[in-house]
């Protein structure tokens, strides 16, 4: 099992970069893949063409709220870790052909939240073992990932943009992680949509990680994501799709 996380600036193109991964994976009979929404914007769901609440699944912190809040009971009967990993499987998981798919939402409590944030980290150690890859797409805060999700990641692909607030990023990403003992194998640098390709070299130089190529820019993909379309429909020819294949057969993961 390999647990790659996409992390950058809103608007770099991350949830594309996670989506088009997802593809590439499928396309070459990588599966059972699992992939999960950590960030607030959400984006990830649309660009794989699912609705939940037309599915009737919940996101994870709705399922966190309802278990331990509203229905009370969290250390007598049934473990914790036991409880939110039934309601995960019945209510959080989106099944389909190729992937898996949770989103964990944004709805938490004020206080502390340990022991359900403990409880989810958990209840995912046991449902993902049975996944190739774990694709998460996850905001800027790595802190938030490694208490409500993980503490182990194979690689971390930070996508950059044209700016200097985007190189500060990886170097706060890189800092949190290792402040919250957050275990990675690999941190990776890969340009956005905007990013000029003959930065790259720089981009690797200024911050000690390797540049792994760009996301090419591409109007079909623009389109696609304009209009609410799944990327995984997009044509096995289309640019953008291509360059984050490219990036992953440069890894040997394709």
């Amino acid at each position: 099992m390999k647990t790659l996380v996409t992390v950058g600036r809103g608007g770099t193109g991350k949830s594309s970069f996670t989506a088009l991964m997802a593809k590439s994976f499928i396309e070459a009979g990588q599966s059972p893949l699992l992939l999960v929404d950590a960030d607030p914007d959400q984006n990830l769901a649309e660009m794989l063409g699912i609705d939940l609440k037309e599915a009737g699944k919940s996101t994870i912190a709705d399922l966190l709220v309802s278990t331990f809040i509203e229905q009370g009971g969290t250390t007598v009967g049934v473990p914790p870790t036991q409880r939110i990993e039934s309601r995960i499987w019945e209510k959080g998981l989106y099944e389909s052909k190729n992937f898996d798919f949770l989103s964990v939402g944004t709805k938490w409590v004020e206080g502390c939240y340990c022991m359900p944030n403990s409880a989810l980290k958990g209840a995912l150690e046991s449902l993902t073992k049975n996944y190739k890859f774990i694709l998460v797409d996850s905001p800027a805060g790595l802190e938030n990932l490694n208490r409500r999700i993980t503490s182990n990641v194979n690689d971390i692909f930070d996508i950059l943009d044209h700016s200097k607030k985007s190189q500060d990023h990886v170097r706060r990403a890189v800092k949190i992680a290792n402040e919250v003992d957050m275990k990675f194998e690999n941190f990776y640098l890969v340009g956005g949509y905007r990013f000029p390709a003959e930065l790259g070299k720089q981009a690797e130089a200024d911050l000690k990680f390797k540049y792994l190529g760009k996301i090419e820019a591409d109007e079909q993909l623009d389109e696609y994501v304009l209009n609410g379309k799944s990327l995984l429909e997009l044509p096995n020819n289309n640019k953008a799709y291509l360059s984050v294949k490219n990036i992953l057969k440069t890894l040997d993961y394709l």
